[in-house]
């Protein structure tokens, strides 16, 4: 499948669709691996303060008190370099050459593979926002660039996994497209190259959000389903 999509169209579709603080600047309309982009992520805890000694007089009390509350969910964009980088990579030279192979990661190796079986054991799950992804169409024997979007045209929100690379003083947080099989998907499968498998991004529902990025490991797995074909639409990209 291709690994280019666009942004949001406007800021105030970030708390629209998605519940979260806007970006204060939007970046290019467009991204493509090795470019910066924006993600959805739960957000690190802020409060590290060690926890206070029990106290032996009141032991028989804290036996007996409710269960604290869960924590809610509280989600944060953040921003980082679209391809991922796993933490192992040796330079940040390298890792511009091995992001663009990570851009697109396939559902069914992301807890095995090498490069990004880290994020997924570290829960390092993310939302990926756009407005449209591009994808080939081959039929014609040349390749067609088509824009594929759900068709009430509000964004969608892609499975992804995150990393963060560290090097000295050098950071790069960069993150990865999940993808799902499309093969018998009636609109996903009249695309990509013939006689390669078809996939597609693993595009969620809008009440799962949440979900994704706190399931139990275990359990994540069960968001990784293709996107019904009558919520989407396909157009060909018109040339300027």
């Amino acid at each position: 499948m291709s690994n280019q999509y666009e942004c949001l169209k406007s800021a105030d579709l970030y708390a629209e669709a998605f519940g979260i603080a806007p970006p204060e600047v939007l970046l290019g309309k467009e991204v493509w691996p090795r470019q910066p982009g924006f993600f959805i992520r739960k957000a690190e805890p802020t409060n590290t303060a060690p926890a206070e000694p029990a106290d032996p007089a009141l032991a028989d009390t804290e036996l007996t008190a409710p269960l604290p509350a869960p924590v809610p969910l509280v989600m944060e964009l953040a921003q980082g370099q679209f391809g991922l980088v796993p933490t192992w990579v040796k330079s940040a030279s390298d890792a511009k050459l091995r992001s663009t192979k990570l851009a697109v990661t396939r559902y069914e190796t992301m807890s095995t593979a090498t490069p990004t079986r880290n994020a997924w054991l570290k829960g390092q799950r993310c939302i990926i926002p756009m407005q449209a992804f591009i994808e080939e169409d081959w039929r014609s024997g040349k390749a067609v660039p088509t824009r594929i979007a759900r068709v009430d045209g509000k964004p969608m929100g892609v499975a992804g996994l995150w990393e963060r690379w560290t090097q000295g003083s050098e950071e790069i947080i960069s993150y990865t497209l999940l993808s799902v099989n499309a093969n018998s998907h009636a609109l996903m499968n009249r695309y990509g190259q013939n006689g390669n498998e078809k996939r597609m991004p693993a595009i969620l529902n809008e009440g799962a959000y949440g979900a994704w990025l706190s399931a139990p490991l275990e359990k994540a797995r069960e968001f990784m389903r293709a996107y019904p074909t009558n919520l989407l639409l396909a157009n060909p990209v018109q040339k300027k």
